[in-house]
């Protein structure tokens, strides 16, 4: 078993262990999210992150206002098709995205994207890694896309208080404050709703923020799906399906928000397309007769580092 809590063959530990870029420069020989030192308020402070959060919370309805995290989306995908505008507007949105400068524009979300973790992850990053205070909160997405007050963002550390002087994200009527099991029971519940869970650097490289969300709503996603713009990377797994145990029922068809997963009806099965898999899981939730699990990414052949 590994350290977030996924059983692998022991035959794939060693092809486990490559790295996407972020867990090469920050991962301290592991996956990125899984190094305590990003959680810490002393790494916080490093980076100034809490002027940086300050500056972003109290704007945060400027990211949101006919944007998605910050950028116009009116023409965004015929541009981005455009072969030389296309590319540098790429190039641009994704320095801006993945920026490690120190003097990032916070309202313009400089240095703050994620990746999507499977519900065990995430477990393991509540229950071991996140800096306390732990609180749930609106998530903002779904408030600024769809009016939607759902309490479903889990933040830590140095962001849960700078969002408690946010009282409007702040739910109503309800404990706010998690202890680290109802973190974690918090987020089976979201998980088993089919919301995908995603950790955050804000601002790379502090980790503050476990969301669980789903497409189109959430920012991040949206961008990705859309204009395949790096906001949040593909998770470390992709699903793989016992054809000998699979019934072909569809139940995680429909369950899954990257169309991955199509039913085959000359065979009766369900099948995958790794390509868009996210390594998600949710639609094991689906599945009654456990024909679904998670295999690392780097151990699929054509997979490897296709984050």
């Amino acid at each position: 078993m590994n350290s977030e809590g996924i059983t692998l063959p022991k035959t794939e530990l060693n092809t486990a262990m490559k790295m996407c870029q972020w867990c090469f420069k920050h991962g301290d020989g592991g996956k990125w999210y899984n190094n305590a030192r990003l959680y810490r308020n002393e790494l916080a402070d490093e980076y100034n992150a809490s002027e940086y959060l300050q500056e972003q919370w109290k704007n945060m309805e400027t990211l949101f206002i006919r944007k998605i995290m910050g950028f116009n989306s009116i023409g965004l995908g015929y541009k981005m098709q455009m072969p030389i505008i296309g590319r540098v507007i790429r190039k641009v949105v994704e320095a801006q995205i993945h920026s490690e400068k120190k003097n990032r524009n916070p309202v313009r979300a400089d240095g703050h994207f994620g990746q999507v973790v499977p519900l065990e992850d995430a477990q393991h990053i509540l229950g071991n890694l996140a800096a306390e205070p732990i609180i749930k909160n609106y998530c903002v997405c779904r408030w600024m896309q769809r009016g939607v007050k759902d309490a479903v963002c889990i933040n830590f550390g140095q962001l849960s208080g700078i969002i408690e002087k946010c009282t409007r994200y702040i739910p109503e009527g309800v404990k706010y404050k998690l202890d680290r099991e109802e973190a974690i029971q918090a987020l089976q519940e979201q998980n088993q709703k089919g919301y995908v869970a995603t950790v955050w650097f804000q601002p790379i490289p502090y980790i503050n923020a476990v969301c669980s969300c789903e497409s189109p709503e959430c920012g991040g996603l949206r961008l990705r799906n859309d204009f395949n713009l790096r906001t949040v990377y593909k998770g470390e797994y992709v699903i793989n399906i016992d054809i000998d145990k699979c019934q072909g029922c569809q139940s995680c068809v429909k369950m899954c928000q990257f169309s991955a997963l199509r039913y085959l009806p000359s065979v009766k099965r369900t099948i995958v397309d790794l390509d868009k898999c996210f390594g998600c899981g949710v639609c094991r939730h689906a599945c009654k007769h456990d024909a679904l699990s998670l295999v690392p990414r780097e151990s699929v052949p054509g997979q490897a580092g296709r984050y």
